[in-house]
């Protein structure tokens, strides 16, 4: 029972899409899922016996020194429509649907290579960090699309999260639907905010920093998240500095 709730716990979260925040929950879950089961099976005794088992083998093996690593490309379009529809010809269903999946994430890593090239490259002082540029799909339907950019400089941070994303509207559509305008007694760390035509939610915590979400078009969400930031001021105006309607063009959002 207990393995099921931990497995669970990792397709909810895969299922959810909400991969910025629950990277370090998944290692940590899993790490405990991996535990539990040398518990059970083997006892605590095993547990350690194999740990060193594994530490020995890695240790009087032949040590790699050389290796590229691993290369990262966007699937071919074209060669996917044409592999999808050469096996739909020949009833190779499940085929077809790989390939066409395989064309809509293309398609998606297109979109967003796009959009990162639309990005500024300082943001008030702060400078793009390349290698933490990200670009991730689900290629189902369009939906699940996210965008990452981060901007660095002496103790500040400013990340850049664009979604095509359902799952990532949900809290602030709830927070914008509620009728409330600005912060009440009850609730000091979010309020609405007006940002470039769009409402949005600018929300503060005292060990993230400034976060602002503002959804627009049908399905999609531009996020800021700012640490060691002065104030709502400097974190909307560093915001200010990103296009939203020609991301809004580039999903295709009405």
């Amino acid at each position: 029972m207990r393995h099921y709730r931990i497995f669970t716990g990792l397709v909810l979260i895969l299922l959810t899409g909400q991969h910025t925040t629950a990277q370090s929950f998944l290692k940590k879950l899993k790490q405990r899922a991996e535990d539990e089961i040398i518990n059970d099976v083997f006892g605590e005794d095993k547990k350690t016996e194999s740990a060193s088992f594994q530490q020995t083998s890695s240790a009087s093996g032949t040590e790699n020194t050389r290796g590229g690593g691993l290369t990262h490309t966007a699937p071919d379009v074209v060669d996917n429509i044409n592999d999808a529809a050469s096996a739909f010809k020949q009833g190779g269903y499940t085929e077809a649907r790989y390939a066409v999946r395989q064309a809509i994430l293309g398609i998606e890593m297109e979109i967003g290579q796009n959009i990162l090239e639309g990005f500024p490259e300082t943001v008030n002082g702060l400078k793009m960090v390349p290698e933490n540029d990200n670009v991730a799909s689900m290629s189902i339907g369009f939906v699940g699309l996210i965008i990452e950019r981060v901007y660095s400089g002496n103790d500040q941070q400013l990340k850049i999260t664009v979604g095509n994303d359902a799952a990532m509207l949900s809290s602030v559509n709830i927070y914008l639907t509620s009728g409330a305008y600005a912060s009440t007694a009850e609730d000091q760390d979010h309020k609405q905010v007006k940002f470039k035509e769009y409402r949005g939610v600018l929300a503060y915590d005292d060990y993230s920093g400034y976060t602002l979400s503002v959804p627009f078009g049908q399905s999609s969400i531009f996020v800021a998240e700012g640490v060691n930031f002065e104030s709502e001021q400097e974190i909307m105006a560093a915001a200010n500095e990103f296009d939203i309607e020609k991301i809004k063009n580039e999903f295709g959002e009405q």
